[in-house]
């Protein structure tokens, strides 16, 4: 009865074989050797270069959520200087002359006009 262990030898003669009836040369087991070498250091290089991306990308969405933070800081900011320019503009239309005197339906202003409101 096996309880899960291979027979003495079976596993040797599996990787010492490439179709499991003749063992292989002394040149292949060097081919071989060579090809895992070849192939473990490609891993690496693969693991290496995804695991520098993921850095780069991750220092990308930093930067954004940076950026991201502080446009909205200035959007804020913005928000409220158009409120107070606004209420200072509602504040100006309810005592500009030019709104209120009888030349604002001409259609060519006058430079005179248009200077009596400027301060002086």
């Amino acid at each position: 009865m096996s309880l899960g262990v291979p027979a003495s030898g079976s596993v040797l003669q599996r990787s010492a074989s490439s179709d499991g009836n003749q063992p292989q040369s002394p040149e292949e087991d060097d081919r071989k050797i060579r090809r895992r070498e070849k192939n473990r250091v490609a891993a690496q290089r693969s693991r290496k270069k995804q695991t520098q991306k993921a850095d780069k990308l991750h220092e990308e969405y930093e930067c954004l959520e940076q950026e991201n933070t502080s446009l909205k800081r200035e959007i804020g900011k913005l928000t409220d200087e158009m409120k107070h320019l606004s209420e200072v503009l509602k504040d100006h239309e309810k005592i500009c002359p030019l709104l209120h005197c009888s030349m604002n339906f001409v259609t060519i202003p006058r430079p005179d006009a248009l200077t009596s409101c400027l301060p002086r």
